[in-house]
């Protein structure tokens, strides 16, 4: 087991990254305080792992609780039937709640114990390679709505995120891939060493070998854990985390969610944003065939839907949580392994990517 920690002073808490995580009492006892449990997950994840937590927590006071599986199940509906539950079962605040599943069920659950009673504690057990290395670390949470994506949340950060990389042994190439593109991410917007070093692995890490699939989401951890200490609520370097997801969400909102996973959207969001950059000339054309080719090779899309043009992306990114006095703000490529955030894209310029 390797740790990391984010540092957010009285509020910091631990990354735990290893094999075996969930099988370890120890790993919950030595950071949940409260005697009650209660676990949400959701119906896919329930029959592999949810036994083995019961299990692991049975010093506690443990119930659970299970969702539907998928993106369109992250909803207000989701959220009130999850409060619905603990209020029927008299929980109390002194009531913590283990969401073990992937960035939804994440998602969802911290954003129930950010609101209920005003707030209990969470602990995060990611079981998707997306979850992981993104979602289940920085605070950030939230259900859809039909216009826009994680459009109501709050920041409720974490008592700790226990990452057991045995979970992806079940998890479904496409959900695997979908990960890989938050991972790619981390090496376009802040380190072209590691940009490297997933093209040059890329046969190992598509083989789930276990060292390489510690060390990229200890990496990935590492990344996102500097930034989130710097600016917790997103008003400046952290929103250098969203490549790709101004256009992914739109995606997203207009297939319907679930149709594209998160991944996948967010995958051909970068190659956008590349085709950005190479037009205004930031990044050269071998770049840009590198970041394209890159992405594709770990078996991720990258092509926007034919059906959507300019228009149909301009709808859902005026909503986007980055626009700013009525102007859409983009994170694009300024080089490999460096990103920088522009607020002077031009519908033009939008028309010669999206239109082409």
């Amino acid at each position: 087991m390797t740790q990391l920690t984010v540092d957010l002073g009285a509020r910091s808490y631990p990354i735990r990254i290893g094999s075996g995580l969930i099988n370890k009492a120890e790993e919950f006892t030595s950071i949940i305080k409260t005697k009650r449990v209660v676990v949400i997950t959701n119906d896919t994840v329930k029959p592999i792992y949810l036994d083995t937590l019961l299990t692991s927590l049975a010093d506690f006071d443990v119930s659970a609780f299970s969702l539907p599986d998928g993106e369109q199940y992250k909803t207000l509906d989701s959220f009130e039937k999850v409060n619905a539950y603990l209020l029927e079962n008299n929980c109390g605040r002194d009531t913590t709640l283990v969401a073990l599943g992937g960035g939804v069920i994440g998602d969802l659950v911290g954003f129930v114990a950010a609101c209920y009673q005003r707030g209990v504690p969470f602990v995060q057990v990611p079981t998707t390679l997306l979850s992981q290395v993104d979602s289940s670390v920085g605070g950030k949470t939230a259900v859809n709505h039909p216009l826009g994506k994680n459009m109501i949340g709050a920041f409720k950060q974490p008592e700790a995120v226990v990452i057991d990389v045995d979970t992806l042994n079940t998890l479904p190439a496409r959900e695997f891939a979908a990960g890989i593109s938050e991972v790619l991410k981390y090496g376009l917007i802040c380190d072209k060493a590691f940009w490297k070093s997933l093209i040059e692995n890329q046969q190992q890490i598509k083989a789930l070998e276990q060292s390489f699939l510690i060390d990229i989401i200890y990496k990935c951890c590492a990344i996102k854990a500097d930034v989130v200490a710097q600016d917790e609520q997103e008003r400046g370097v952290r929103a250098l985390l969203n490549l790709g997801h101004t256009f992914g969400h739109a995606i997203e909102a207009e297939m319907g969610y679930g149709v594209w996973l998160h991944g996948e959207a967010v995958a051909t969001g970068m190659v956008l944003a590349a085709k950005t950059s190479l037009n205004r000339g930031y990044i050269s054309q071998a770049d840009y065939d590198e970041i394209k080719q890159t992405i594709a090779a770990y078996d991720l899309p990258v092509d926007k839907p034919e059906e959507m043009d300019c228009s149909a992306f301009i709808k859902h990114m005026m909503r986007d949580k980055k626009v700013q006095n009525n102007v859409m703000r983009f994170i694009l490529p300024s080089e490999l392994g460096q990103s920088q955030l522009y607020a002077d894209v031009t519908q033009q310029e939008l028309e010669q990517v999206l239109d082409a």
